[in-house]
């Protein structure tokens, strides 16, 4: 199979862990590919996506190759794929905008970003880049609230003629007029806000989900979370929380055939640990009635690692852009965006959305 050829704008903690993936992947088979949801699609398999391009404005991962950029401070994931041979791309400078809260310049250099030193580039030169690389798809990593600086990648997308993931809670795929917007390029765009494979939100709606099927109302519930990466630490800051605890919220209401009252919900994420790393801790607890108004309630606590988690998801939304991308399709891509992200333009139950994934990659939806 040919390469499917990616560009990443934002090369932390997520980046690492795709790079990383495609390379330990690349000698296993269907057999023995653990963690993966789907070892083959449209004949691409994890090893098939190359990256052509990347972005990012810290001093330690700018100029570098991005073999190297992906284990530079302050990245602090798991490093499950020994040895990754040079890329021989070097990680570019991008454009900086809202992409840093004011608070991270309080903290040791070990633990936030240090600006590069390079004038931030333009949307000219990123396009540029984009277009002599000839990537297909842009991925977003960039930091929960930086909406100005998402919006920047998503318009360098378009006028390059890329389609584009977005991995962050920026409403682009859930917005009417960027959909429309992509669909005028005959781009598909996959969003918004990743959904990790075993993760706080997809373990919240099943359990949501579960209350409805056995009958049990759901009265309140919350969900506290907790970790050590720069996520984390990006948000202290409250008021770049804004579209994230929308996004997590709204994954758990929209499994509801009645929504809860706001002041019986809340979800979004609590502290920073800074010993914690990547690893991320969160709590769920479920206060329900049962037969004859019973009361009864529910608790349970997660522990995994936090961007290996979303990795795996990753690898499938590209994968499945791809086939957009030969099929023509342009847009929104509903099926692979209730799938794999936690505010799509349209939500649907997962068990719904897993069936019209598989409809998808089959070509039959």
């Amino acid at each position: 199979m040919e390469k499917i050829k990616i560009a990443i704008a934002g090369m932390g903690n997520c980046a690492s862990s795709l790079l990383q993936g495609i390379h330990y992947y690349q000698d296993k088979s269907n057999e023995d590919a653990v963690g993966l949801m789907h070892w083959d699609i449209g004949g691409y398999k994890p090893h098939d996506i190359e990256l052509v391009a990347a972005f990012d404005i810290d001093k330690r991962k700018v100029g570098k190759d991005a073999s190297e950029a992906i284990f530079s401070l302050p990245n602090c994931t798991t490093r499950f794929s020994k040895e990754i041979p040079r890329k021989n791309i070097n990680v570019k400078m991008g454009k900086i905008l809202d992409s840093i809260s004011d608070h991270m310049k309080e903290y040791p250099e070990n633990n936030t970003f240090v600006l590069a030193e390079e004038n931030e580039a333009s949307k000219e030169e990123i396009v540029n880049i984009l277009k002599e690389s000839e990537s297909e798809i842009l991925i977003n990593y960039l930091p929960v609230g930086s909406e100005e600086a998402v919006k920047f990648y998503a318009e360098c997308a378009l006028e390059a003629g890329v389609a584009f993931i977005n991995c962050m809670p920026v409403f682009i795929a859930s917005n009417p007029e960027w959909m429309k917007k992509f669909e005028e390029k005959n781009l598909p765009i996959i969003g918004d806000d990743i959904k990790s494979q075993l993760g706080a939100t997809i373990v919240h709606r099943i359990l949501a989900d579960l209350f409805q099927k056995r009958g049990v109302k759901l009265e309140k519930t919350y969900q506290l979370n907790m970790g050590g990466n720069t996520d984390f630490l990006n948000m202290l800051n409250k008021d770049r929380l804004i579209s994230k605890k929308e996004s997590k919220t709204e994954a758990v209401q929209a499994i509801l055939e009645k929504r809860m009252e706001k002041e019986n919900i809340h979800i979004g994420p609590s502290d920073y640990v800074q010993w914690l790393k990547d690893n991320k801790i969160c709590f769920i607890r479920m206060e329900g009635k049962i037969f004859g108004d019973v009361p009864m309630n529910l608790e349970m606590r997660l522990s995994v690692e936090d961007s290996p988690n979303s990795a795996g998801v990753a690898i499938d939304a590209i994968r499945c852009c791809k086939l957009a991308l030969e099929r023509g399709e342009a847009g929104a891509l509903h099926s692979p965006s209730a799938y794999f992200m936690k505010h799509p333009p349209k939500q649907f139950t997962d068990d719904e959305a897993y069936r019209l994934i598989e409809d998808f990659i089959k070509g039959n939806e």
